[in-house]
């Protein structure tokens, strides 16, 4: 049974904000502007003023089905998804199966991983290669490498993609990954080979970190946990850093067209956004290969 807004029983967090009643594990500073429960980012429904809760947008209409106007919708504007998880799920199963793939096929990593070539070489982007900037995002040689990947992709993927929608999610994973290839072609060396998910996970990181503000939750762990993977990415050897910058610049910019674009423009907002980043991206690939070439 549900339970009344300002009941004594209303979950409580360990940081003393309320727990989503729908998930009394996620806590929340966020409450639906009707009944006043509080909602994560899953739970949230935008709504002309605020956001309301599912059980408040089904009621709506008084037939327990809310009318097409009303449909559930994240923050963001995307389609509230039975499963909140599914294209983490698909993305770290894509990162696995190439793992597996270069396991069985050691000859492959040659062909798949981000070089930028010409000159230098007789193969890579800047001879026409551009599909090394895609391949590589899905591409780990080591177990550690794909484990902590992968680990980051699921804690932060999930919310995020609960949040923002599957379509919104997919667009700020793939610029991310995107962005930091890029990155790493302009500024390292044409010989330097590069690989990982470690882009869209920073751009995934840097997301959240605009979630969160734009929620008002606490920013000190995000901003911790940015803190530390930055200190990893300056002081550990054998880490392409232009990667993780990349991806995370993107993914900051990305997200932040994502959750403050204004309702009444804002699939123009949002898309202009992932657009323009793209198409930094891809002016930054061309400039590069014209030095290279």
């Amino acid at each position: 049974m549900d339970q009344a807004p300002g009941s004594p029983q209303e979950p409580q967090g360990t940081s003393g904000l309320p727990g989503c009643y729908r998930h009394p594990d996620r806590e929340t500073g966020v409450r639906c502007t009707r009944c006043e429960r509080p909602i994560c980012p899953e739970c949230m429904v935008s709504a002309s003023v605020g956001f309301q809760c599912p059980t408040c947008v089904r009621e709506g209409s008084g037939t327990g089905h809310a009318p097409a106007a009303n449909q559930p919708r994240t923050i963001a504007g995307g389609a509230v998804a039975a499963d909140p998880r599914l294209i983490t799920k698909i993305l770290i199963g894509l990162n696995v199966a190439v793992f597996v793939l270069v396991s069985v096929k050691p000859e492959l990593v040659s062909e798949l991983f981000l070089v930028g070539g010409a000159a230098y070489l007789p193969w890579g982007v800047a001879s026409g290669e551009w599909y090394r900037l895609v391949t590589s995002m899905f591409l780990h040689e080591e177990i550690w490498h794909i484990a902590f990947n992968m680990l980051g992709l699921w804690w932060l993927g999930g919310p995020l993609e609960a949040a923002l929608g599957r379509v919104r999610y997919v667009a700020l994973y793939l610029i991310s990954g995107l962005a930091g290839s890029a990155l790493t072609y302009l500024i390292a060396s044409p010989l330097q080979p590069s690989l990982g998910a470690s882009g869209a996970v920073f751009g995934l990181m840097g997301a959240t970190a605009v979630l969160m503000r734009r929620l008002d939750y606490d920013m000190r762990p995000v901003l911790a946990l940015l803190a530390l993977n930055m200190l990893f990415t300056f002081t550990w050897s054998g880490i392409a850093w232009e990667a993780h910058v990349g991806g995370l610049v993107a993914g900051i910019a990305v997200a932040y067209g994502l959750v403050h674009a204004p309702r009444e423009r804002r699939a123009l907002v949002q898309w202009g956004t992932c657009g323009l980043v793209l198409l930094l991206v891809l002016g930054t690939v061309i400039v590069r290969s014209a030095q290279l070439s």
